[in-house]
């Protein structure tokens, strides 16, 4: 339905963390949980190629649905193909998100929804958090104190360290698939030892 080279094209201009390298990271786990899956190939890669690609027009990101908005996009630029394969492309690109809805209904969203939060833990999901927080401008660490709850991530006090005690700590848990969540679990142990290690030596213990 569209080529990489095609897609590559609608992520000129995307920031570090949302690029087309992230896309790519995505597609190829997407391929192993389609496969162990049984979802169709051909409107995961679609879905998972143009997932991100409203984030690019996004003047805060945190502020607009761009997964609503992805959704739309494929609709125009899918127009031509046959229309179930379209809503089923855009339905996944629509139920992507950790933080909203809708929830992904079929075999195809869930493997979109679960490939791109695989790429947020882990070695690349530390990388991408310091990433962010070096974009926004954000302390290298800080106390989380308890009850801390904030919902935009560019807060003067959010820290990558923040971002992992209120999200990427949570993901493993939030998978929908049997497939990508025997992967998470390497993941999520690396993820937890970085961030306890990095407290220790903050703190002069290690």
């Amino acid at each position: 339905m569209i080529t990489v080279e095609q897609a590559r094209a609608y992520y000129r201009g995307a920031d570090a963390i949302h690029d087309f390298d992230h896309v790519l990271r995505v597609l190829a786990l997407a391929e192993r949980l389609a496969r162990e899956e049984g979802a169709d190939w051909e409107i995961v890669r679609t879905a998972v190629l143009l997932h991100d690609v409203a984030r690019v027009e996004e003047t805060d990101r945190l502020a607009q649905d761009h997964a609503r908005a992805g959704a739309e996009f494929a609709r125009r630029l899918l127009a031509d193909h046959p229309p179930e394969k379209v809503e089923a492309v855009a339905h996944a690109i629509a139920a992507h998100r950790f933080r909203t809805g809708p929830t992904p209904r079929t075999p195809e969203a869930k493997v979109l929804h679960d490939a791109d939060k695989l790429d947020a833990i882990g070695a690349i999901g530390i990388a991408r958090a310091f990433a962010y927080g070096g974009y926004e401008g954000q302390r290298l660490w800080a106390e989380v104190p308890p009850g801390y709850e904030e919902t935009r991530a560019n807060h003067p006090r959010h820290t990558p360290v923040h971002e992992f005690r209120m999200k990427l700590v949570k993901i493993r848990d939030r998978l929908l698939t049997e497939s990508a969540r025997r992967i998470a679990e390497e993941r999520h142990a690396f993820m937890v030892a970085f961030f306890e290690r990095l407290e220790r030596e903050v703190r002069g213990l290690a």
